[in-house]
């Protein structure tokens, strides 16, 4: 679904608003590495056997460890 510049004035203060958790994910990879992303959040998706897959279901089902990887994004950005 694309986002028209409508949607993206609703909500002018929210830094994250318009980007997706995978793209989130994804620019974390690139820039910490699997090994790295877990020592700065400690959840067991990033430490043991990581995948992309398996982190997204996790991330999606999960809203406080969601909110350390957009927290870290953020930061980071």
């Amino acid at each position: 679904m694309e986002r028209n510049s409508k949607e993206i004035e609703q909500q002018p203060n929210n830094p994250l608003h318009g980007i997706k958790l995978a793209d989130i994910l994804d620019y974390l990879i690139d820039e910490l590495g699997w090994e790295r992303l877990g020592e700065e959040i400690n959840i067991r998706c990033f430490l043991y056997n990581p995948t992309r897959k398996s982190s997204l279901a996790f991330l999606r089902k999960t809203p406080w460890a969601r909110t350390k990887v957009e927290n870290l994004y953020l930061q980071m950005i």
